[in-house]
């Protein structure tokens, strides 16, 4: 590119990052297509598509240990058939690209509107490819899609937000998270009518069309700890202080058994519960409520939850992006620190998984120092995110800002 071209874009910041998006996207693809047939394809061409067959035949995969999601997955694992022209996999990762894309156009729209920033669409475009080209072979990007324009939606339209949020919510539970944020009175109860409707109204469609919707529980139930969680780089440490424990592959991820696992699991159940009465905590306390509070406080609900959990797959790092950079759509945001910590995450995670996940399946010592670090940035975003959220919703408000009402006003 010369440098006449490169200027040209830097005066046209859409065109520039669509460029960069294009670019950034060709090169997910071709490592899709270089290792399409490694872990992370595989989980498309080979497991997606055996649901795929399933569900096609009207019922939702049951006594199979590896369907852990709800109802809402099914027609998401379904909707390459809108495609007929492609390959299951062809299909599936053009669908997820055009989400991408979506949600690309979506910040950037957001981005250049009065008072607001294109950081969170530079953010998206350029944060996801540090996870190479997992985000192509996984269907987190069309959920963290809905959870975006949900979250985008808020402050135009709260009945768009609960019924987006609804969809998100049914195809993995986290996307409900989003309306934990909004203000309190009429917006809350307009949007969580909204999700009531929708979520209660596609849930009937979806029992009525396909058998089994609700297998998924029982798998989901027996998940033990996973080895990149936090319970799982604890244990991991501890096999070298001669703990016996041992890696074994189960419901679609590598976990570990032996002595006190089952304690750990319940500690992590413990620890979500504990996660939920702060957010709830917060929600009680708040009596600020500005531009960004409900972008804000989605991320670090959803990193409280993501930290306390059994299970941290590298695609939770895509969840993650996506709110930061709804965050870093608004100048008011309290959440620019803690983005970073999410980025800086999202790049060890990419190291985690694929690259070296044989050290961190063994346990060796450089898997272990891989997961203290990007578990300990995690960790390090959710306390950083929730107290600053805390600070900037629950403090009085300075006397500078305490406006002294006009005589006239008085008079009336």
């Amino acid at each position: 590119m010369s440098l006449m071209s490169l200027m040209s874009l830097m005066r046209h910041p859409r065109a520039a990052l669509a460029a960069v998006w294009f670019a950034t996207r060709a090169l997910m693809l071709w490592l899709l297509t270089l290792r399409g047939w490694d872990a992370v394809g595989r989980e498309v061409w080979q497991l997606y598509h055996h649901w795929y067959g399933v569900l096609a035949h009207g019922a939702y995969p049951v006594r199979d240990t590896l369907w852990q999601y709800p109802p809402g997955a099914g027609p998401l694992l379904l909707s390459p058939a809108l495609l007929p022209g492609l390959t299951y996999f062809q299909a599936f990762v053009t669908l997820t690209l055009a989400a991408d894309a979506a949600v690309a156009v979506a910040l950037t729209r957001a981005g250049t509107r009065p008072g607001r920033t294109l950081l969170g669409a530079c953010v998206w475009i350029g944060g996801l490819p540090l996870l190479l080209h997992l985000p192509l072979a996984r269907y987190d990007v069309q959920v963290t899609a809905l959870a975006v324009l949900a979250l985008l939606a808020s402050t135009r339209s709260t009945r768009a937000c609960g019924a987006l949020a609804a969809l998100g919510a049914l195809v993995k539970v986290w996307p409900v998270l989003l309306l934990t944020g909004l203000p309190p009175g009429r917006a809350t109860r307009s949007a969580w009518t909204a999700a009531a409707v929708t979520g209660t109204t596609v849930l009937a469609l979806l029992v009525t069309l396909f058998d089994h919707p609700f297998a998924f529980l029982r798998q989901q139930g027996g998940r033990g700890v996973q080895i990149e969680s936090f319970g799982g780089t604890l244990l991991a440490l501890a096999r070298h202080a001669g703990w016996p424990g041992r890696v074994r592959y189960r419901y679609g991820a590598l976990e570990y058994t032996g002595p006190y696992v089952s304690a750990v699991a319940h500690a992590s159940l413990a620890l979500t519960v504990v996660a939920l009465g702060l957010v709830l905590l917060w929600r009680a306390r708040a009596r600020r409520w500005g531009e960004a509070t409900p972008y804000d406080a989605t991320l670090s609900a959803v990193l409280l939850f993501t930290v306390t959990s059994r299970v941290i797959s590298p695609q939770y790092m895509i969840w993650l992006l996506g709110l930061a950079a709804v965050c870093l759509t608004s100048r008011h945001t309290s959440q620019r620190p803690v983005a970073a910590l999410v980025v800086a995450a999202t790049a060890v995670s990419a190291v985690v998984f694929p690259v070296l996940y044989d050290e961190v399946a063994a346990a060796t010592w450089t898997g272990c120092a891989l997961m203290v670090l990007r578990n300990g940035l995690l960790g390090a975003a959710a306390v950083l995110s929730f107290t600053r959220v805390w600070r900037s919703t629950t403090a009085p408000r300075p006397l500078a800002d305490v406006r002294t009402p006009e005589p006239e006003r008085l008079l009336h």
